[in-house]
């Protein structure tokens, strides 16, 4: 008995003696700070292209603003929350969590009184130590991507078969989907056609430059700049009158060359009717009208295939 018990303790001494697990490798604070701060929708940023590599990015200035009035996202740095943000941002590009970019074009373009406030390419600044003055600092790691835009990517395949699919839908369906997409279609079309018309009548009348919904066409635009409604500020030049009754000539002789050359009645009706077939043609197709095709064309064959060979013999 006593054998058994002085084995006991040595195996309990043994399992006290043996090394802690190792704990998990704490993330970099800077790091966890960087996300936090792109994360942020106080930050102002934009998107533009640096060396054929599409990034977000920010100005020094707007960095600087931003953990002044958002010093609770300091605490993140724990015993370093104390550092201005000038140092702060001097870190993050020590680790590669930042980089220093400087605008391409570096000339006022014709017309333009500054140059523009966020440019859309960039490339990489020579001296990487941060500024306030006139300078961008891209973010170099990827992004978290949120859970609605993972969901999103599985939903592609899906849509993708469904488009593929169309010809095998119900006729109901078909019509649904045929009159959404024209109404879509349509709406983009008397949009960018009324923005043109206001943009037109306005520049030769006042000599204004005012573009409704100015983002619409921008590639580098997020969702919600793109449906932003109030035109920019023009800060361009006053365009001059010689130019303005030029362009009013023009756009009253193409219209009178539209008006003249324009179809009539008739033509419209041929047009119209050619349209509408075509469209049948596609709503009315199914498997079982194709396969009955190809099976008449198939008996027609063999019916005038003994015909072709009487003729050959004779």
């Amino acid at each position: 008995m006593k054998k058994g018990a002085e084995k006991k303790k040595v195996r309990r001494s043994h399992g006290a003696d043996t090394p802690p697990r190792k704990q998990a490798v704490q993330k970099d604070v800077f790091q966890v700070f960087a996300e936090k701060v792109r994360d942020h929708k106080g930050l102002v940023s934009r998107w533009a292209v640096l060396q054929e590599t599409r990034v977000e990015y920010f100005r020094g200035k707007d960095f600087v603003s931003f953990v002044k009035n958002h010093s609770e996202l300091k605490d993140i740095l724990e015993s370093d929350r104390i550092l201005e943000p000038e140092d702060i941002a001097n870190i993050l590009l020590k680790k590669n969590l930042l980089v220093r970019c400087d605008r391409v074009v570096k000339t006022v373009r014709p017309g333009k009184k500054k140059l523009s406030t966020f440019p859309a390419h960039l490339e990489i600044y020579h001296d990487q130590v941060f500024s306030e003055n006139d300078a961008f600092f891209a973010w170099t790691f990827v992004k978290r991507r949120p859970l609605w835009q993972t969901l999103l990517s599985f939903c592609w395949p899906v849509l993708t078969l469904a488009i593929c699919l169309f010809p095998v839908y119900p006729h109901q369906v078909k019509l649904l989907i045929l009159y959404s997409c024209a109404s879509v279609l349509l709406l983009i079309l008397c949009l960018l056609l009324l923005r043109g018309l206001v943009f037109g009548a306005l520049w030769i009348l006042l000599g204004k430059r005012v573009w409704f919904f100015p983002n619409i066409l921008a590639e580098e635009a997020t969702l919600k700049e793109l449906f932003q409604f109030w035109p920019q500020k023009d800060e361009a030049e006053r365009p001059k009158w010689t130019a303005r009754l030029f362009f009013a000539i023009v756009g009253v002789v193409v219209i009178l060359l539209l008006r003249h050359h324009a179809p009539d009645e008739a033509a419209r009706a041929r047009y119209q009717k050619r349209v509408s077939n075509i469209i049948d043609d596609v709503l009315e197709w199914s498997p079982s009208l194709a396969l009955s095709g190809m099976i008449e064309k198939q008996t027609v064959v063999n019916i005038t295939e003994p015909n072709d060979n009487v003729t050959e013999q004779e």
